[in-house]
């Protein structure tokens, strides 16, 4: 039997998730528990004031950190992984600037439903696949006082769209469509597939 600790179609890879967050290693380990970690050094600003829609930006953000990764260990197997909550009036979020824009995230996001995108990129030396994912997230309504608690717990401040469905977050979701891992930072079952698919050809 196939062992999920390292399938058969990243055997002998030197996989390497181009990415500090605890969330993504967590979801990867899911295909594989073969593979590190490498902070990616670029430069993500020019990307997100570029006027791109939600797809080709983070399509655009995780081939530009898996890149960046691929030409420190170009023998290497990248995965970059990048997100961003659209709120349901368009505006795209990423990382709050501080509790303020927290709370403004927040405030537009509550009551109302917003779409979460997740780019990811594969890479191995000059062969790279792009994609992404979208899930629709809807909120409860949230009165001040809630946003205000839930800012408090410190949770919304390295998050995109300031909330973690999968912490305290999940309280404030009245329901998904689509994948939840996805909201959680990187959609694993896609990615598996799209991994066996790149590997094998």
């Amino acid at each position: 039997m196939e062992s999920l600790r390292c399938p058969a179609f990243l055997q002998g890879k030197n996989v390497i998730l181009a990415s500090r967050s605890p969330r993504r290693q967590e979801l990867l380990r899911l295909i594989t528990e073969a593979f590190s970690v490498q902070v990616s050094r670029f430069d993500e600003e020019p990307l997100m004031g570029a006027g791109l829609p939600p797809e080709a930006l983070v399509r655009a953000l995780s081939a530009g950190k898996a890149g960046a990764v691929c030409a420190e260990h170009p023998d290497a197997l990248v995965i970059g992984g990048d997100t961003v909550v659209v709120s349901p009036d368009g505006e795209i979020f990423g990382i709050p600037k501080d509790r303020a824009d927290a709370a403004r995230m927040l405030r537009s996001l509550a009551g109302r439903t917003h779409r979460v995108v997740t780019g990811v990129t594969i890479r191995e030396k000059e062969h790279a696949l792009s994609f992404a994912v979208s899930t629709d997230v809807a909120f409860y309504p949230l009165s001040d006082g809630e946003i205000e608690a839930y800012l408090d717990t410190g949770e919304p401040f390295d998050k995109a769209g300031a909330y973690g469905i999968q912490g305290y977050g999940g309280l404030l979701v009245q329901g998904i469509r689509g994948s939840y891992d996805n909201v959680v930072g990187l959609p694993a079952a896609e990615l598996c597939h799209k991994l066996q698919d790149f590997c094998q050809k």
